[in-house]
């Protein structure tokens, strides 16, 4: 089911419901593009357009962080659960092991990259990759990156490169890539080679994990997320103020003051 969230497109989808469309559109071959929606991506929407382009023409948008399930939610949208963008490529990973689909890795350093496609080999040992290429190569190196996803014949694409680089290659090269799944995965080869460590359990589901994260890198994340997470909640803030007010002013027995009288100027 798809709904609007403050002005964003989301799809209220499980991880079974997901993962299967994922293992439909590698069978068939028909491309989906799949994106994560997380605070700070949301924020980053709002002042960037190829970005909010890139939202709204993408086929599926899960719900990746707790502050978008629980925003939605309190504006009365029907969203049970998220759909983590580190999970869903573990899912898929291990989807890929067990049904012959090839993975192609994008993104991240050489030795980030290098060591998750090791861990990835050794958590699925049927796992066989199309290929792998780092997220550091030159524009004028872009093409020679097209063409080797191209001629890999990669089932499913998993882009772990910075906002809005991500989201500019897609928008130059999508139609051209022949990758049936595409999915931008953020850090999560930091993740699965082991660079980043995820959040206890019990801090993600008290929404926590941007809390962690700072933890791990104070010096990179804490601006980050103090601006995002600051300015998400002052636009949920507004919406849920709106929606109050619609409903407190339609609502049997409350008199609406009418306006001034447009009669007699």
């Amino acid at each position: 089911m798809r709904a609007s969230f403050l002005g964003c497109p989301v799809d209220f989808l499980t991880m079974a419901e997901t993962v299967e469309l994922a293992r439909g559109a590698m069978r068939s071959r028909q491309r989906l593009q799949h994106v994560a929606l997380n605070v700070a991506k949301f924020v980053n929407m709002r002042s960037d357009s190829v970005l909010a382009a890139d939202v709204a023409n993408s086929d599926v948008v899960g719900i990746d962080g707790m502050g978008i399930l629980w925003g939605a939610r309190a504006l009365g949208l029907p969203a049970t659960s998220r759909v983590a963008g580190v999970d869903l490529l573990a899912e898929l990973l291990a989807v890929c092991a067990h049904e012959g689909f090839k993975p192609y890795f994008l993104g991240a350093t050489p030795v980030v990259l290098q060591q998750a496609v090791q861990v990835a080999r050794g958590r699925y040992p049927s796992l066989a990759f199309a290929g792998w290429h780092d997220g550091y190569f030159k524009p004028e190196q872009e093409n020679d990156v097209v063409r080797d996803i191209q001629s890999s014949a990669a089932d499913c694409l998993f882009i772990g490169m910075p906002t809005p680089r991500k989201e500019r290659f897609l928008a130059a090269h999508r139609d051209d890539l022949g990758v049936p799944f595409i999915m931008g995965v953020g850090g999560a080869f930091d993740v699965l080679a082991g660079i980043v460590r995820r959040a206890p359990v019990q801090m993600q589901r008290l929404g926590l994990e941007w809390l962690y994260r700072i933890y791990q890198e104070p010096g990179r994340m804490w601006w980050r997320y103090a601006t995002t997470n600051t300015l998400f909640a002052g636009v949920l803030a507004q919406a849920l103020i709106k929606q109050a007010l619609r409903y407190w002013l339609g609502a049997p027995g409350v008199v609406v003051p009418p306006g001034p009288s447009r009669i007699g100027g």
